[in-house]
């Protein structure tokens, strides 16, 4: 179970220690600026069509670029005008509100679906970056927005954006005297939330398989910790470890044939790697300290995993056969929850400042590069977004439990809650 170190020994042998959880969709909150980003302006799409426009897609834009922490869009109190297409656009207008960039476009009913038109245009130059044409579905106007935000994204950063993809994340109510976990997966930034699982027993630890077909979680449903995975889109699940004493922290390799969990056994807690074909498992780790929450560098030779073998928690690497274990993580007495970015160059996790606080932090994989990205207060549970630009984790903020979202670049952070009620165990998709 990929939980804050702090909390770990408790979980692994009394497993009672559960968060409250919510059910609701996520309500978006940008808490922070970001320094140096590239200003832009995203104009409201012209709308030909009966009624309003169904989707405001430049809003979506807007927050998405924003939520990157590498953009600073202005906002739309101070448009002087609200063109539709390059050729009405007056450049100065734009040069003189500090604007680099623009985007137009425009929104069509056709008939059962809707044609729509954008353009990137460098304020500049008065020249135009990009412009494409869409027809889509009734239904799929934001996702049309998320995928022109990551063109839009790696057009002006020459690398791949990461609005279309989702997010898994667990929540909890109490109703009627009874308890229900769900496990959901939503879009990345908390909108069109969809239950995958429902259960009476807890949910925890959702991780993404590479293709972001299935989800590997860690469930009670028969009153201990057991391994399952379950396709997303056909909701098709099997159970894959279900050993004596605890089965958790499940992490998929990058060929998707083995998970990497952790299991107790002979008074030990190690890490295995699990075969998916023969349910076979390989015991990794060896030792008397609690070895646990793995997770695979992407070429799939070696794994990072927390381990208190030095007394406290520190992050170590191993290679897949077991042999060469070192450790990478000196900062501080506390460092937990390793997270892998997509390129193998950075991990972020949980980090206890100085003050006491668990912050999220940053470092490059052979130890160096150190730095600390949340003001820090309950952050837990680090997963690297799809280009390794932002780190999604779950924290608390105003007395409430959020996931929130910090960039890599810049100083740009937002929460998402559930008014009022609280999320745990997010996981990014790839």
């Amino acid at each position: 179970m990929r939980k804050t170190f702090a909390r770990l020994r408790p979980l692994l042998f009394g497993l009672l220690l559960l968060p409250v959880l919510a059910r609701a969709e996520l309500v978006i909150e940008i808490t922070g600026g970001a320094e140096a980003a590239i200003p832009i302006a995203v104009v409201p799409f012209a709308w030909d069509g009966d009624g309003e426009l169904p989707e405001d897609m430049a809003r979506v834009i807007d927050a998405n670029l924003a939520r990157s922490g590498q953009f600073e869009p202005l906002a739309r109190s101070e448009f002087i005008e609200t063109p539709a297409r390059r050729e009405d656009v007056r450049f100065p207008n734009w040069r003189a509100l500090g604007i680099d960039n623009l985007v137009v476009g425009a929104v069509e009913r056709d008939g059962n679906s809707y044609r729509v038109r954008y353009e990137l245009l460098d304020v500049f130059t008065g020249q135009r970056q990009e412009g494409k044409n869409f027809r889509v579905a009734d239904d799929a106007l934001r996702t049309l927005a998320h995928v022109i935000s990551d063109e839009i994204y790696e057009i002006l950063l020459g690398r791949p954006g990461a609005f279309n993809s989702r997010i898994a994340y667990v929540t909890m109510e109490d109703r009627d005297g009874e308890r229900r976990w769900r496990l959901l997966v939503a879009d990345a930034d908390g909108h069109e939330p969809q239950t995958i699982l429902t259960s009476s027993e807890p949910l925890m630890s959702p991780a993404w398989s590479p293709d972001g077909e299935k989800l590997a979680y860690v469930s009670f449903e028969g009153r201990r910790s057991e391994v399952f995975v379950q396709n997303v889109g056909s909701g098709d699940r099997d159970k894959v470890a279900s050993f004596e004493g605890i089965n958790s922290a499940p992490a998929w390799s990058p060929d998707s044939r083995r998970l990497s969990i952790t299991r107790s056994r002979g008074g030990q807690t190690d890490v295995y790697v699990l075969n998916l074909n023969s349910r076979e498992t390989r015991q990794v780790t060896d030792s008397m300290s609690i070895d646990t929450e793995a997770v695979w560098m992407p070429d799939g030779r070696s794994l990072l995993f927390t381990s208190d073998r030095a007394g406290g928690p520190q992050i170590y690497r191993v290679n897949a056969d077991g042999s060469g274990t070192r450790r990478i993580s000196y900062e501080g007495n506390y460092n937990a929850s390793p997270t892998v970015s997509p390129d193998g160059r950075h991990v972020a996790m949980v980090h206890r400042r100085s003050n006491g606080r668990f912050a999220i932090a940053v470092q490059d994989v052979d130890g160096e590069n150190f730095r600390v990205l949340t003001p820090g207060g309950h952050d837990e549970s680090p997963s690297f977004a799809p280009n390794g630009a932002m780190v999604l984790y779950a924290t608390r903020a105003d007395g409430r439990s959020v996931l929130g979202t910090v960039s890599l670049f810049g100083d740009a952070r937002q929460t998402m809650s559930t008014a009022g009620e609280r999320i745990r165990e997010p996981a990014w998709s790839p």
